[in-house]
C-alpha cells in the first residue's frame, strides 16, 4: 500500500489547509456559536472541494478532513461528502446521481446521515417507501436538505428534510445537530444489499480522519504552549513528564491517522475494508479521547478556560468519540465481523 497523496489529493489538501487556516479562526468560531459558518461553507464549495471528492476518493477526503479537524471548522464537510456524494456515487442510480449530485457538489444541497453509533436502527418502512420512526441525534441536520436514513432491515433511504420533522439538539461539539422524526415520510431507496455496510464503513473512516486532525491540532497547541511557557526559568517542555505525555499523544495521533489512511486506501483500491474501518474508528474513539485530554492538561490552568481555543478541540474529540461509538462496542463488533469472515470466507466490506 502507498499512502503518498496523488497530485490531485495534495492540491486539495493544500487548498483545504489554506481555506480553513484563513477563515476558521478562533474569533470567527466564537462568533459562530453553535451554528455553521455559512461563509466558510460557501468558500469551500466555491473552491470545488466537495466536488473533488469524486476524483480524489475516500483517502483524499480523509486527508482534507484532517485539515478541517486541525481548526475544528464548523461546516458539514464530512457529512455531506460521505452521506451524499460518496454514497450516491457508489450506490445511487444514474438518475439519482444526475438529479442530486450537482447541488451537493456546489453546496446548495447538504446531505447528512441518520446513522446510529451502533447497528441498531429503529426506523420502519412500508412497501410504498414511507418511513416512520425517530432518530434522537443526527449531526448537521439543521443544515441539511437531505438525510440518508437506514431502516431496521439496513436498507438505505434518502429523505428530504423538508418532508420530515427536525428539532434542534445541542451536542458536545457545535455540529448543528437535530432530532429527526419520520411519520409516514416519503423516501427513495438508495442502493441494494451491502450499501448500508459500505456507507457505515466509509463514514467511520472519514470521521476517524477528522479525529486525526482534531488531535493533531490539539497537540500542536500544546507543543506551542509548553515550549514558550516557562517555569523556574526553563520551558515546560523540558520537563520529562511533559515530554512523555506529549510523546504518547503524538503516537496516538499517528495511530489514528495511519489506520484511517489504510481503511480509506483499501476502499479506493476496491479491497475489502470493513475490519479496517472498525479499527480506525476504535483508535479514533479511544486514542482520540486520550489526546484531547492530554492537550488540555498540558495547558495547565489555561486548559480549564472554556474560552481557550484548545477547549474546542477537547469538545470535538469527545463528540467524535460519542459519534463513532464507545471502544468496547466497536471491539465487540470487530470481533463478531472477524468470526463471521472466518466462518463464511467473505472478508469485510468491499469488492
Amino acid at each position: 500500500m502507498d499512502f503518498t497523496p496523488t497530485e490531485e489529493q495534495a492540491a486539495v489538501r493544500d487548498l483545504a489547509a489554506q481555506i480553513f487556516g484563513d477563515l476558521s479562526t478562533h474569533e470567527r468560531l466564537t462568533a459562530a456559536g453553535t451554528g455553521t459558518d455559512a461563509e466558510l461553507w460557501k468558500a469551500l464549495c466555491g473552491a470545488g472541494l466537495p466536488a473533488a471528492v469524486e476524483e480524489i476518493g475516500l483517502l483524499g477526503l480523509v486527508i482534507a478532513l484532517e485539515e478541517q479537524g486541525r481548526t475544528t471548522a464548523q461546516v458539514p464537510f464530512a457529512a455531506s461528502c460521505v452521506y451524499g456524494i460518496l454514497a450516491l456515487t457508489a450506490h445511487g442510480t444514474p438518475m439519482q446521481r444526475e438529479r442530486l449530485l450537482p447541488a451537493l457538489r456546489d453546496g446548495t444541497a447538504v446531505a447528512t446521515g441518520a446513522f446510529p453509533a451502533s447497528r441498531r436502527g429503529g426506523v420502519q418502512t412500508t412497501v410504498q417507501g414511507e418511513l416512520s420512526g425517530v432518530v434522537p441525534l443526527v449531526p448537521w441536520l439543521r443544515d441539511a436538505t437531505h438525510v440518508l436514513v437506514p431502516d431496521a432491515e439496513r436498507g438505505l433511504w434518502l429523505v428530504r428534510v423538508a418532508d420530515a420533522e427536525a428539532e434542534p439538539v445541542e451536542t458536545t461539539a457545535p455540529w448543528s445537530a437535530g432530532r429527526l422524526t419520520l411519520n409516514g415520510t416519503p423516501g427513495e431507496r438508495v442502493g441494494g444489499p451491502g450499501a448500508y455496510e459500505d456507507v457505515l464503513a466509509t463514514a467511520r473512516t472519514a470521521f476517524a480522519g477528522l479525529q486525526a486532525g482534531v488531535c493533531a491540532g490539539s497537540l500542536a497547541r500544546a507543543v506551542r504552549h509548553t515550549t514558550t511557557r516557562e517555569q523556574f526559568g526553563r520551558p515546560l517542555s523540558t520537563n520529562q513528564g511533559v515530554l512523555l505525555r506529549a510523546a504518547d499523544a503524538y503516537m496516538d495521533t499517528e495511530a489514528i491517522r495511519v489506520t484511517s489512511y489504510e481503511a480509506a486506501w483499501r476502499r479506493d483500491a476496491g479491497l475489502r475494508y470493513g475490519t479496517h474501518a472498525l479499527t480506525a474508528a476504535w483508535w479514533a474513539a479511544e486514542a482520540g479521547t486520550r489526546v484531547v485530554h492530554a492537550g488540555q492538561h498540558l495547558h495547565g490552568g489555561l486548559g480549564a478556560d472554556l474560552e481557550h481555543p484548545v477547549h474546542r478541540h477537547f469538545l470535538w474529540g469527545r463528540q467524535l468519540d460519542a459519534h463513532l461509538g464507545c471502544g468496547a462496542e466497536l471491539l465487540a463488533e470487530l470481533g463478531e465481523l472477524i468470526v463471521s469472515e472466518k466462518q463464511t470466507g467473505i472478508t469485510g466490506v468491499g469488492a
